[in-house]
């Protein structure tokens, strides 16, 4: 018979669960204590962290633009302010199908067709969470449509925001310049956080210049969201507090521009191509820089569309180019007075000795005539019966003797061929040739022959209007060489204090001898006179003027070719130029003008300058400009709800 045999054992079985018991008690209670130790730290050690993070759960931050400066005039005209506009803006983060949404919006003609890639880059390059405008200008129509469709276009709103309005209008466009939609570009180059919440930049003109004294600095209030992101007054009944920061609003800018003044070159220039510059040679203000044909700059604050701007774009007559600081032209007769101070100071002439003009030039050994404008010549002509009567033989032979050499050096200093330093972007340098300019340019040597036209403006020497009408304040000055400018001074916005920008001396043009700068002046005076080639625009003038025509050709004419206006495209005909400054004997005001194929100065450009110098010297302002209101839209209190 078998033994017996234990099958189970209960004690063994109970101490082994009891161990179990044991270590499972142990392992719940360190990881009790590991939960409890760590809901102590996250709710008591790091308490104010995570209630930051709560906060920012359910508090947004929304950016404050600032105001951006104003730009007044010289007699304190706004010309430059901000009105409240309806605004477009999508903010990225919250809208599920960008493209889809951009192209639905343009199908309710909210947005074009066309801006939509553009748009596009912009968003992906942004920050999601910062709204993007969309449209900068919505009428009260647009509002209508979007509103009954908002439902639609989550992450889509419409906003009251400051926009940019020019109450002139095209007036002075190319010296204010204009602001536009910010671009990718744009976003490379700036500080985003102190352009959050500003859709606009300048972007050409002082408004481009002067960008970091108009714009101002960005602001921020916290706002509370839901949980689907969604601004709301309350949340729970839990009290937050909410921060704001104010932004502080960019400074004003104080032109020496005087609108009427401007007002009165653009009118003169009406229905032709051409740009007039005014300058003060006491300080070097600009008083008028104008270029013709404008446009309205106030069609870029709203958002230009593609149509528009490539309609401004392909104007044969270039309406965006501003011919008073980019446009290089042959200055014509306009620097014979500079031609004779140089050979004055040389001492390579007599002004009172006499020379026969006959009507041509030859250089020894060639027998090329360089014909002068008056078949026949002038006769006899000293150095101020010369420029009175703008005798080209004169000059001819005086640049003969002068050599390209000092020419060059002499027109230099008198600010040709180099940029004047004026306080706004774009200004081209123009061409004052030398040899080793058009050795370095076209690998060919200098010849006399293209000396003898330099000494009457032609060749291939250039300027702006802008350094004809700087050069002509120099000579009104007598040497003193002032830093053109348009800004005067600019008011703190912090502070509400004006503060005067001095003016700037550049180095002296010196004489040998100071009273050479008389004798050209007394023949420049000549010119307004009866038998000078502007008489006819100054006559009863009770001021002295002193002056220059000039007429600039446009393509060049054969040996025995004659100019006949009358035969040519109208864009082939000379163009007409004219400087002065009055009064001769303490001078106020210098100025340059250009007419594009305008013909002769004293007929076409002259009459123009009449006009600005009897407005400033005797007060004839014969119809002042009126400015524009910006169209009926948002008003300030509607704004106030957004700030």
């Amino acid at each position: 018979m078998f033994g017996s045999a234990r099958i189970k054992d209960h004690h063994g079985e109970l101490r082994l669960f009891g161990r179990r018991i044991i270590f499972a008690g142990i392992a719940a209670a360190i990881l009790l204590l590991t939960v409890i130790i760590r809901l102590f730290f996250l709710q008591v050690i790091r308490h104010s962290y995570f209630a930051d993070l709560s906060q920012g759960n359910r508090v947004r931050l929304e950016p404050l633009p600032p105001d951006r400066g104003l730009i007044y005039d010289s007699q304190g005209t706004v010309v430059a302010e901000n009105t409240p506009a309806y605004q477009l803006e999508l903010i990225p983060e919250q809208v599920p199908d960008v493209p889809g949404t951009l192209t639905r919006l343009a199908d309710l003609h909210l947005l074009d067709h066309d801006t939509i890639p553009g748009l596009t880059r912009l968003i992906k390059t942004g920050r999601r969470f910062q709204a993007v405008p969309l449209r900068l200008s919505l009428s009260e129509n647009d509002i209508a449509v979007f509103s009954v469709r908002q439902h639609d276009f989550p992450g889509v709103e419409i906003r009251t925001r400051l926009a940019r309005w020019y109450p002139f209008g095209a007036q002075a466009v190319h010296a204010l310049g204009y602001v536009a939609t910010i671009s990718e570009d744009d976003l490379k180059h700036i500080d985003r956080d102190q352009y959050s919440g500003s859709a606009l930049i300048g972007k050409i003109g002082l408004e481009a210049t002067y960008e970091r004294e108009l714009h101002g600095l960005s602001g921020y209030r916290q706002v509370l969201v839901n949980a689907q992101g969604r601004r709301v007054d309350k949340l729970g009944g839990t009290q937050v507090h909410l921060e704001t920061r104010k932004p502080t609003a960019g400074n004003d800018l104080f032109l020496g521009v005087d609108m009427r003044l401007q007002h009165i070159a653009e009118e003169g220039l009406a229905g032709k191509r051409g740009a007039v510059v005014a300058i003060d040679p006491r300080t070097g203000d600009v008083l008028t820089l104008a270029s013709v044909p404008t446009y309205d700059p106030n069609k870029f604050t709203r958002g230009i569309s593609s149509t528009e701007y490539a309609a401004l774009r392909d104007d044969m007559d270039r309406p965006l180019f501003n011919r008073a600081l980019r446009g290089t032209y042959p200055p014509g007769s306009t620097v014979k007075p500079m031609m004779a101070l140089a050979g004055l100071e040389y001492g390579v002439i007599d002004p009172n000795a006499v020379r026969n003009c006959t009507g041509g030039f030859t250089l020894p050994g060639s027998s090329h005539v360089y014909h002068d404008w008056k078949p026949g010549g002038h006769g006899p002509v000293d150095m101020k019966r010369a420029i009175a009567t703008s005798c080209d033989i004169y000059f001819y032979g005086l640049a003969e003797v002068l050599g390209i050499d000092k020419v060059h050096e002499a027109m230099t200093g008198l600010g040709f061929g180099r940029l004047s330093g004026i306080d706004v972007g774009g200004e081209k340098p123009g061409i004052m040739p030398s040899p080793a300019w058009k050795m370095a340019t076209y690998k060919q040597q200098w010849y006399p022959g293209e000396t003898v036209i330099v000494g009457i403006g032609q060749g291939y020497l250039t300027a702006t209007p802008l350094q004809l009408a700087h050069a002509a304040a120099i000579v009104a000055a007598r040497g003193h060489n002032w830093r053109p400018r348009l800004v005067t001074a600019v008011r703190d916005s912090t502070i509400q204090t004006i503060r005067k920008l001095p003016p700037i001396e550049e180095s002296m043009v010196p004489l040998r001898d100071p009273s050479l700068w008389d004798t050209v002046i007394e023949g420049m005076e000549l010119v307004a006179r009866p038998g000078g080639t502007a008489s006819s625009a100054f006559v009863g003038v009770p001021y002295r003027v002193a002056a220059k025509t000039g007429t600039a050709q446009v393509f060049s004419l054969g040996q025995n070719q004659k100019y006949n206006a009358a035969a040519l495209a109208e864009r082939l005909r000379d163009h007409a130029l004219f400087i002065a400054f009055a009064p001769a004997e303490d001078p106020k005001i210098a100025i340059a003008v250009l007419v594009e194929n305008g013909g002769h100065g004293g007929a076409a450009a002259a009459p123009i300058a009449r006009r600005i110098f009897d407005a400033y010297l005797l007060g004839k302002f014969d119809q002042a400009p009126k400015p524009v209101a910006p169209p009926a839209g948002a008003t300030m209190e509607d704004l106030d709800e957004v700030h």
